[in-house]
Order: C-alpha cells, then sequence, then structure tokens
C-alpha cells in the first residue's frame, strides 16, 4: 500500500481522536499526518492516496482551513488519486445540511479528476437533506459525536476496511 496522507487541522480534537483510531487500522508506518492548517503544495504532491478529515461547520460550510488551503491545488488534475473523506455533523442541531462539508470536498475533488473512495450508507441517521449524499450513501463517513458517539468506533473499523482495500 502507498503511503496515505491524513490531511485535518491539529488543532481539532475531536477530529485528531479519530484520526487516532484510523491510524491503528491503517497502521502507523503507512501514514503521514499533515496539519491542513500549515499545508503547503509540496505536502499534497507526496501522495496518491488521501484520507481528508472535513468536518462541517455552521450552516453547511467548510472549515476555514480548508477554504485556505483548496486554492492551493484549485489547477490541478487530481486524476489517478484517491481520495477517502470523513467528517463530523450534528444531525440534530443542522438536520438540514447535515455533513455538507464531505459533499462540497466531494464536488472539488471530482471535478478535478480525483476518484473519492470509501461511500457509506445513509441508514441509522435522521436528516433532512445532505450536499453529501448520493442516492443512498454519503460520499465519505459521516460522524456525529453529539448523537451518536456510541457508533463512532464500529462506523470508523468498517470504514477502514473498506478504505484500505480502495488504496492497494
Amino acid at each position: 500500500m502507498k503511503k496515505i496522507g491524513i490531511f485535518y487541522s491539529f488543532r481539532s480534537h475531536k477530529t485528531k481522536q479519530q484520526v487516532r483510531k484510523m491510524i491503528k487500522h491503517l497502521g502507523e508506518k503507512n501514514v503521514e499526518e499533515v496539519n491542513v492548517d500549515e499545508a503547503t503544495h509540496k505536502d499534497f504532491d507526496k501522495f496518491d492516496n488521501f484520507i481528508f478529515a472535513v468536518p462541517t461547520w455552521f450552516d453547511g460550510e467548510l472549515p476555514n482551513y480548508w477554504d485556505e488551503f483548496l486554492p492551493t491545488i484549485e489547477e490541478d488534475s487530481l486524476k489517478g488519486k484517491k481520495f477517502a473523506l470523513f467528517g463530523g455533523g450534528d444531525q440534530k442541531g443542522y438536520p438540514e445540511n447535515f455533513v455538507d462539508g464531505l459533499g462540497i470536498m466531494a464536488e472539488f475533488v471530482e471535478k478535478r479528476g480525483g476518484k473519492t473512495v470509501g461511500h457509506t450508507s445513509t441508514k441509522g441517521y435522521t436528516f433532512e437533506s445532505s450536499r453529501a449524499q448520493k442516492g443512498n450513501k454519503f460520499v465519505g463517513l459521516a460522524l456525529d459525536i453529539e448523537n451518536q458517539a456510541g457508533l463512532t468506533d464500529e462506523r470508523i473499523e468498517k470504514w477502514m476496511e473498506d478504505v484500505k482495500k480502495a488504496f492497494e
């Protein structure tokens, strides 16, 4: 397996907890953590396989750090690169845009020829709408730590199995 770049904000405590669980499944030697707050084009160019942590902020927005990083790779072709996306949302507090950040990121990646992997079922979630939903699947792993924390470890474990296969 090629080395995987896990891009996330090192300032996000909840995301860091989830990344630690993912690293356990993938093996430390197979991943490199990249702080998206400080990431450069050079950091991005090192990988063909990515895990992007994309929480949804406010009413369905990307976090500022993603808004600042994405222009760095906006002109790149992402053909041949694979992206597994995960992120947190609150299906009770924001049911009309649950995990929209995942959908925004998937649109960005796919528009440039990248392939999203690790799509997961929408079963077991209650929400009104989501840009991350395609049919009966999310474009990545949706986590709701606020309302379904007890399901997080099981969801990550199952998702990691799918992501590992997709990255082989």
